[in-house]
C-alpha cells in the first residue's frame, strides 16, 4: 500500500476543520498531521510536521478576505514541494488567479463533494494541478482577456458597501448596519477604493455614480 497522503488544514474555523479532518480521515490514503487557524500557527506546524499538501483557506481572519494570498505565497516560497490546495468560499477571478499567481496548485469552493476534494487533494499531491469547473472558467476568463474590469467585479458585499459609502457612513456605521467589524467594513472600503483606482472615500462615491455602480 502507498504511504498516506500527509496533510495540514489551514482554517480559522475549528468546526470545518473538524469536518474535514473526520471526512478525509475515513480515508486511509490521506493522514491529518496538523491544524492551524492563523498564518502564524500554519508556520510553525509547517515547519515541524512538513506535510505533502496544505488544504488552505483564504480567510484567516476578520480583518482581510484573502490573507491565505500572502501565507500561500510564503509557504509555496519556504517549500517548493508542498503542494497547496485552496479550499475557500470565495470565487472570484482574481482570487483564482492571484492564487495561483501565489503558488496554489488548486483552487476548489468548499460547496465540493467529498469525491470531488479527495481527487483534488491526490492530484496536487502527484504535482498536477485541481482546478472545480468554475474555478477553470474564471482562470480562462481572466487569462483570455474576457474578464470584467475591476469596477464591473465589485462583489455585492463591496457594493452594499458602497452604497452606506454614499450615504456618508463611517467604517464604525457601515459595520454596525452590516453586523461586521468595523476593522472588516474599512477593509471593504479599501478594496473599493483600489478597483475604482481613486485615493478617497468621496472620489469612490464620485466614481461609483459616474459608473452608475449606485
Amino acid at each position: 500500500m502507498a504511504d498516506p497522503i500527509t496533510i495540514v488544514l489551514v482554517d480559522d474555523h475549528a468546526i470545518l476543520r473538524q469536518g474535514l479532518r473526520s471526512v478525509l480521515e475515513r480515508d486511509p490514503l490521506f493522514r491529518i498531521v496538523g491544524e492551524a487557524s492563523t498564518a502564524a500557527e500554519a508556520q510553525a506546524v509547517l515547519a515541524d510536521r512538513r506535510p505533502a499538501v496544505v488544504l488552505l483557506d483564504l480567510k484567516l481572519s476578520t480583518s482581510s478576505d484573502s490573507e491565505g494570498l500572502a501565507l500561500c505565497r510564503s509557504l509555496t516560497a519556504t517549500y517548493p514541494s508542498l503542494a497547496v490546495l485552496v479550499l475557500t468560499t470565495f470565487l472570484e477571478d482574481h482570487l483564482v488567479v492571484a492564487a495561483v499567481q501565489a503558488g496554489a496548485r488548486g483552487y476548489v469552493v468548499k460547496d465540493v463533494d467529498t469525491t470531488a476534494l479527495a481527487n483534488a487533494i491526490k492530484a496536487v499531491s502527484r504535482g498536477e494541478t485541481a482546478f472545480d469547473s468554475r474555478s477553470v472558467t474564471s482562470v480562462v476568463r481572466t487569462l483570455s482577456g474576457r474578464s470584467q474590469s475591476d469596477a464591473q467585479r465589485l462583489t455585492d458585499r463591496e457594493l452594499t458597501v458602497l452604497k452606506l459609502l454614499a450615504q456618508g457612513l463611517s467604517n464604525q456605521a457601515i459595520g454596525a448596519e452590516l453586523f461586521i467589524s468595523p476593522t472588516t467594513a474599512k477593509f471593504h472600503v479599501g478594496n473599493i477604493m483600489r478597483k475604482l483606482e481613486v485615493g478617497s472615500r468621496a472620489e469612490a462615491v464620485y466614481a461609483a455614480s459616474k459608473r452608475a455602480l449606485i
